[in-house]
């Protein structure tokens, strides 16, 4: 029986490696069913990653910190995954879960503009589409009819999480399928390897995601922010508290000669400065929230010559409650307590160490890393090669397939193990995803 499954296998290596090469959201959810129960969206536990970017203790799944002699806890927050780092050092102050792969929200946002910014003219003009323009949750109200700079493009994403923005911008970039690539590459070269982003806007249930097509982590949203803030356009963007959006000029502004009108928009980061809850240095951040995916927050604040970078995923409030004890300890804690890791800047040090490894890498896996879009999933990717580099592909990929059999089970691609997915709270309603 064992030499006919063999021979059966043996004439099945075209078709093994057609299932090799499949689209990256399905690639990407078999590693997180092998990841786990919790991973498919149980809420059962799972191993914590073997090799950790940012250092071992960084693999816990709980409360994780060196506690010192006369520096008080961290504070005691409802959040799944939060993360205190310095943003001077990087040392990572404290965290939990940190590792941990939840659904963003619109603080995916962060990586969308830091791959786009450096990549459009901030005063190119774009016209959106109808299908832009017509996208779910919160907009800014584009429309069809104008043509919009970037830089108005990009204050409506980081300013107040404009949907409809984020679409226009992925389309200037050379669409959705492109933008998608361009993300997910930039986070890899950060090596923000708990990130996969299925949509520039952070949307879940409205475009068909979950868990396996679209999600990030704590340590993850600190390396993007900490990487988005060296940069000036950036770092304008989302400390821009109020701004005049352009807009079809009304029938009273058209007799009065103007071409175009338009309306104030202001910051949802209620914690930048003269905002309900001001937080004293706050330098910038992104908030987030789908009902789905819970409150989740990114900010960087700064007091003196040291700036704290905190963020949380999966809270029960609005951010700024949890935030400012996050960033107070932070503050409090820095060269006090021993760090549990670091946030490891771009390329090849991924495990904070000085060895070179790359850690969790996922440019060397045959699986392709980048989610087709809802529109594009009936297209399907060609198989890899052809005559002899097929066959010696399909070979190699059939043996590395039997010989993970025979050690008892399938082996996720580096870093899958991380993957978490939270259980949705007992009153979500899908009804309501929308971004905030």
């Amino acid at each position: 029986m064992s030499t006919v499954r063999r021979a059966s296998a043996a004439l099945s290596v075209p078709l093994v490696a057609a299932s090799l090469v499949t689209p990256a959201g399905t690639a990407h959810a078999a590693a997180s069913q092998a990841a786990g129960p919790r991973a498919a969206g149980s809420g059962a536990q799972n191993a914590p990653p073997t090799d950790p970017v940012g250092g071992p203790q960084l693999g816990g799944r709980g409360m994780v910190v060196n506690q010192e002699p006369g520096v008080p806890a961290p504070p005691k927050i409802k959040a799944a995954s939060y993360l205190i780092s310095d943003g001077d050092t990087g040392q990572v102050l404290a965290a939990k879960d940190p590792h941990g792969r939840y659904l963003s929200a619109s603080t995916l946002k962060t990586l969308t503009a830091l791959t786009l910014v450096p990549k459009l003219d901030a005063g190119r003009l774009v016209r959106p589409s109808q299908k832009a323009c017509d996208v779910e949750g919160t907009k800014v109200g584009l429309t069809p009819k104008m043509q919009y700079k970037v830089s108005d493009l990009f204050h409506a994403l980081m300013m107040m999480s404009a949907n409809d923005a984020a679409v226009a911008l992925a389309e200037a970039d050379g669409g959705m399928k492109k933008t998608l690539a361009d993300m997910n590459a930039e986070a890899g070269r950060l090596n923000a390897h708990d990130t996969l982003a299925g949509s520039p806007d952070g949307l879940d249930k409205d475009r068909g995601l979950n868990i396996r097509t679209q999600h990030t982590s704590s340590y993850d949203l600190a390396l993007i922010l900490r990487e988005g803030m060296k940069n000036p356009e950036y770092r304008k963007y989302v400390q821009a508290i109020d701004f005049f959006f352009p807009a079809p000029p009304t029938k009273k502004q058209r007799k009065k000669g103007k071409k175009t009108g338009g309306y104030p928009i202001h910051t949802h980061n209620r914690m930048l400065a003269g905002q309900a809850q001001e937080y004293d240095g706050m330098l910038g951040g992104k908030n987030g929230y789908t009902v789905t995916a819970g409150q989740t927050y990114v900010a960087a604040a700064k007091r003196g010559e040291h700036t704290i970078i905190i963020s949380l995923m999966r809270a029960d409030k609005p951010p700024s409650a949890y935030a400012a004890k996050l960033l107070d300890w932070g503050f409090a804690a820095r060269g006090k307590v021993k760090p549990v890791g670091t946030l490891v800047p771009p390329g090849d040090n991924a495990n904070g160490t000085d060895t070179g490894k790359a850690g969790n890498d996922r440019s060397n896996s045959l699986l392709p890393t980048n989610p087709l879009t809802p529109d594009d999933s009936i297209r399907g990717w060609a198989l890899l090669g052809g005559g002899a580099v097929g066959a010696v592909l399909g070979v190699g990929a059939l043996f590395l397939v039997l010989r993970r059999r025979r050690r008892g089970g399938y082996v996720a691609p580096a870093g899958a193990a991380a993957g978490r997915a939270p259980r949705p709270p007992a009153d979500a309603s899908p009804d309501n995803p929308y971004d905030q």
